[in-house]
């Protein structure tokens, strides 16, 4: 009596290999297969030369000139100089510094020039103002110059009474200030050296 196959049912889930090709290599039913490093693959392969598993060569330079020395400094030539131990203490130590107060002292000597001249010329111009006022003067007579000479106090006497007055008027209303006390010193210091002028030229020109 032939013995009875098993039933499709009992047998477990899953592709079976050929009976002809064989059992194929591989991890058993149910397994994770292992995790294979590059390390693995490579030993695995065809081995490398000592020449291949060295490491590289770095570039090398190859020298072709020599080395210069033109670039050096020579201590015995005669552009390398010395200096004394006083050479901190000296009012002038370089050339530049030197050359620096000569300009400055020329630009002082030629503006001291200029103020002499422009003194001189400002006097000169004084002296040939007075002259003239007191040429002027002379061909006055007697009478004219009295006259002129109380024409000039009564001004300044009316000049100055006037400018008090102002003064005080503004004092009384509060409104006097150092700006207007300024105002009035200038005008009479101006009056003052019209005064002078005139009294002057009236002098010469009655004594010539």
């Amino acid at each position: 009596m032939p013995s009875a196959s098993p039933s499709p049912s009992l047998l477990p889930p899953g592709p079976f290999p050929s009976p002809r090709l064989g059992a194929l290599p591989g991890p058993a039913f149910g397994q994770v297969p292992a995790p294979v490093s590059y390390a693995d693959i490579a030993s695995r392969g065809p081995k490398q030369t000592p020449e291949e598993a060295a490491a590289p060569q770095p570039p090398q330079v190859i020298p072709n000139e020599s080395a210069s020395t033109a670039s050096l400094v020579d201590v015995d030539m005669p552009s390398v100089h010395t200096v004394s131990s006083e050479f901190l203490e000296q009012d002038v130590q370089t050339q530049t510094q030197a050359d620096r107060i000569e300009r400055e002292h020329s630009i002082k000597e030629e503006a001291k020039e200029q103020t002499e001249r422009a003194k001189k010329s400002s006097a000169k111009k004084a002296r040939k103002a007075d002259n003239w006022l007191a040429a002027q003067f002379s061909q006055l007579s007697d009478e004219s110059a009295n006259a002129l000479v109380f024409a000039n106090l009564a001004a300044v006497v009316g000049l100055s009474g006037w400018m008090g007055w102002k003064a005080w008027g503004l004092y009384d209303k509060g409104r006097l200030s150092w700006q207007s006390v300024g105002v009035g010193a200038a005008v009479l210091a101006g009056v003052g050296v019209f005064e002078s002028v005139i009294g002057r030229g009236l002098y010469r020109g009655k004594s010539s």
